[in-house]
């Protein structure tokens, strides 16, 4: 396929970057959910999450590439033009989020909204990383993040 023939089913690009983001979140959404959903806790559910974030860089090789870019054009273009980005994870994060807050596994004075946004950082640098490590250091990697999530990383030692 030629970007001539492209642009015969999208007017421009940004038009092509929606279609595409959507169908990544038409694809991921119910992935992500289902992971979500065989696990009882908020930490099992959000690692869930993470292990079929990973899965789903796996199945797409190219998905991590793409939404680094993703994120390098809209920083790019400054005000003008952002481009929507991959939902699915932070919607995905923002559900069980949701859920931790109503079942009162929040501490009471949390922000839901700060911890979405820190988790979501969290699987984002993940999908960073995984532009660019070697198979075996980003399973290391992530098994390091849910052990930071389930608050194990930094037990057991000196401190």
């Amino acid at each position: 396929m030629t970007s001539g023939s492209l642009y015969h089913y999208f007017a421009n690009k940004s038009e092509l970057l929606e279609a595409t983001v959507a169908e990544m979140d038409r694809i991921a959404l119910p992935r992500l959910r289902a992971a979500a959903a065989q696990a009882d806790t908020v930490i099992d559910r959000l690692a869930a999450v993470l292990d079929e974030s990973s899965q789903l860089m796996r199945d797409y090789p190219d998905l991590a590439a793409f939404e680094r870019a993703m994120r390098v054009i809209g920083h790019e273009h400054g005000d003008r033009w952002r481009p929507p980005g991959p939902n699915a994870l932070r919607d995905i994060i923002s559900e069980i989020i949701g859920d931790a807050r109503a079942r009162g596994a929040l501490p009471a004075g949390t922000d839901p909204g700060a911890v979405v946004n820190a988790i979501h950082a969290l699987a984002r640098g993940l999908t960073e990383r995984a532009a660019g490590l070697d198979p075996g250091a980003y399973a290391a990697t992530l098994d390091s993040a849910k052990m930071l999530l389930r608050g194990t990383l930094f037990t057991g030692g000196p401190q």
